[in-house]
């Protein structure tokens, strides 16, 4: 190529690079679109939930666990949350004898993983207020709706808390949905039905008051009854081991004692009633 023209080389090499340009393209654009398929492919599923994999509008059985999938580029991925959900839920319901209580309950709840796929088939991925709500509705008017209004309020709470969440469990779960726990949190009577079971609790507490203290007065004068009996019976014994010529012994005992001591005194001998010293001074 020396001794070439510079402006002969450079059209050469034009030609050259014309005659390249289609194949370069051709890579670019294949490159990009096997990056463009590639990332396609990808099917990430973040923390607490799992993927349910839709190909040409049918669910298929394939659930993807949380983290990057590899998956048919026309497939989609519907993300579902598994982590627990609350409901809260405040009505009106009646009582057995058809007062209107206030309720205020609590249901926590989770998507079953295993059964994502058969849920976003047959509820799709608004089941909660689908089917729970309406579901713990109806389970909390069947059951309150067993017990009196007095009952609700005071010893029946979890006993109906339990009903309520076993119903649940019997309807929610075959669905795929899973009952974790139900609470009361708050039942509210009607006023003048609150201050009449109020009323009867403060008599029956008082009543309980009343009654212990009857049981410790009884027990008190139980204990001053056995005390006065082991004084008299004390008293008897002694009484019948004390004679005339033990106290006149015991009397002989003090005088020796006393006229012993260095107090001073002054004893008249043979000046008592029983004969015995008489001691004056002190």
């Amino acid at each position: 190529m020396a001794g070439r023209d510079p402006g002969e080389m450079l059209e050469i090499y034009m030609k050259k690079m014309q005659a390249m340009m289609p194949k370069t393209i051709g890579l670019l654009v294949a490159g990009v679109v096997l990056v463009v398929l590639f990332l396609a492919s990808l099917a990430y599923v973040p923390s607490g939930h799992v993927g349910v994999l839709v190909q040409f509008g049918e669910v298929t059985d394939r659930v993807l666990p949380e983290g990057t999938h590899f998956a048919w580029p026309w497939m989609t991925n519907v993300r579902m949350s598994v982590r627990t959900q609350e409901l809260k839920e405040r009505a009106k319901v009646p009582s057995k004898e058809l007062l209107e209580v206030g309720l205020d309950a609590s249901l926590l709840f989770h998507l079953s993983p295993e059964r994502a796929q058969e849920v976003y088939r047959k509820l799709g991925r608004l089941y909660g207020p689908t089917v729970v709500v309406p579901t713990l509705r109806s389970a909390i008017r069947s059951t309150t709706a067993q017990y009196s209004a007095n009952a609700l309020y005071t010893t029946a709470r979890e006993e109906v808390a339990r009903k309520i969440e076993e119903q649940l469990k019997a309807e929610l779960e075959p669905r795929g949905i899973v009952v974790e726990i139900l609470k009361l949190r708050e039942i509210t009577l009607p006023q003048m039905l609150a201050k009449a079971i109020e009323a009867k609790q403060q008599a029956e507490q008082e009543a309980l008051r009343m009654q212990f203290v009857l049981q410790r007065e009884e027990q008190e004068a139980e204990r001053k009854r056995i005390e006065a009996a082991g004084i008299r019976d004390f008293q008897r014994i002694v009484a019948q081991g004390i004679s005339q010529q033990l106290l006149t012994w015991k009397s002989i005992e003090a005088t020796e004692k006393l006229a012993a001591s260095s107090n001073a005194k002054v004893v008249v001998i043979g000046s008592g009633r029983s004969g015995l010293p008489i001691i004056l001074g002190g």
